[in-house]
């Protein structure tokens, strides 16, 4: 793999950002999106999407605690919509517990309150798209 992938952490108020070094190893969190509409939302996903040169995006679908997916994941599914619209491929992952294991990760860091919840949700999409990595290369 030589191009990078952004990752994406889809909620109602906030869109968490990472991406991936060239070679496919190392999910990193960038930045948080705060959501204004589908049209400024997708027009600031593409504008870092060519930031870094991709149009590569893996989206964290949350799934029901039983595997399936409910209303948010249909709404996460059809921004995705949008962005595949506006020419990007999306893929997947299950992103069940991740904003939990952003948070964890941010307590024992030690970080304020205040900090964790500015931070919490580009984690949880560095989680995401490093889950997806990970997967990724196991199939290889």
């Amino acid at each position: 793999m030589n191009e990078q992938l952004v990752g994406l952490d889809i909620g109602d108020v906030r869109i968490g950002v990472a991406v991936s070094d060239a070679s496919g190893l190392i999910a990193s969190p960038v930045e948080v999106i705060t959501r204004v509409g589908w049209g400024p939302d997708t027009r600031k996903i593409l504008d870092i999407c060519r930031r870094y040169h991709t149009t590569l995006v893996v989206s964290g679908l949350p799934l029901n605690m039983d595997g399936s997916e409910g209303f948010q994941a249909k709404k996460v599914r059809d921004l995705c919509a949008q962005l595949e619209k506006s020419g990007l491929t999306v893929y997947y992952q299950d992103e069940r517990l991740t904003t939990v294991t952003a948070e964890e990760a941010l307590l024992e860091d030690h970080m304020q309150r205040k900090d964790r919840k500015r931070n919490v949700d580009k984690v949880a999409a560095a989680i995401i798209l490093q889950s997806y990595l990970d997967a990724q290369r196991k199939e290889k």
